[in-house]
């Protein structure tokens, strides 16, 4: 049994097929790259699978568990944990109090900790900024845990946004086009970063990125997707050699 299975998943707006029988199987420690021009359907198959959207055809499978037809909030504390393709941070909050957001789901005090000073409201609290400034050193950015996430580069609100999701403690992370905007330098920051907390974590990453030479670089499989279809699965060098991938990048002779 697989961590992650996808099962012929489909998923339309009206008359558009957005996603057309996808399927995959993640185990814990892999890295699964999505890749495919604009419009190919890849954010829709993380919105379908983290539950914000729900699937027309097929099923999700979560450690055995089906959380197909789950509310995204079950499917975080199931453990799976995601970053968004446009930055969402907090502005207003500090980068630790960005990260402090996703332990909520986590504190295990009462609503009454929650109107009054309880000690077990401070026990959580501490807990949860220890966990926050652990993760904040994973993605290197616990010096700066006082500063407000608006004021950071764009690498930075990256990594920020990582760590959030990282405080879901999950088993699965979804990264949504993590290097869009990126600087070169920053790019390679981030895929080392990226390789780190596979290898430290263990668990299953799915990513989808334009950059593609961050995903053959880290993917042990990759996923084409062109107008809601798999055109191929395979490794980078077969995806690469691939003729049907070749076409849809490039185009095809008449």
């Amino acid at each position: 049994m697989a961590l992650l299975e996808i099962k012929h998943i489909s998923k339309n707006f009206g008359g558009v097929k957005a996603i057309i029988d996808f399927s995959l199987e993640a185990n814990p420690g892999e890295i699964h790259g999505i890749i495919g021009p604009n419009g190919a359907g890849k954010t829709t198959i993380f919105n379908t699978i983290s539950g914000v959207y729900q699937a027309d055809e097929g099923s999700v499978f979560l450690e055995g568990k089906d959380i197909t037809k789950l509310p995204q909030y079950k499917i975080t504390r199931l453990g799976m944990g995601r970053t968004f393709q446009n930055i969402r941070v907090f502005k207003g909050l500090t980068i630790e109090e960005n990260v402090l957001c996703a332990f909520d789901p986590q504190s295990k005090y009462s609503i009454l900790g929650g109107l009054l000073p309880t000690p077990k409201r401070f026990a959580e609290e501490k807990r949860g900024r220890e966990l926050a400034n652990e993760l904040l050193e994973v993605v290197g950015m616990a010096d700066m845990k006082h500063e407000r996430p608006e004021n950071l580069s764009y690498g930075n609100q990256r990594k920020v946004e990582i760590a959030r999701a990282l405080m879901c403690r999950p088993k699965v992370l979804l990264l949504d086009e993590p290097a869009a905007g990126l600087t070169p330098t920053e790019v390679g920051e981030l895929t080392e970063l990226i390789r780190r907390i596979s290898k430290q974590f263990g668990f299953a990453i799915l990513l989808i990125e334009h950059r593609l030479d961050l995903v053959m670089s880290i993917s042990d499989l990759i996923h084409v997707q062109n107008f809601g279809e798999t055109i191929a699965v395979g490794t980078a060098d077969e995806v690469q050699h691939n003729q049907a991938v070749i076409e849809a990048y490039l185009g095809a002779e008449e």
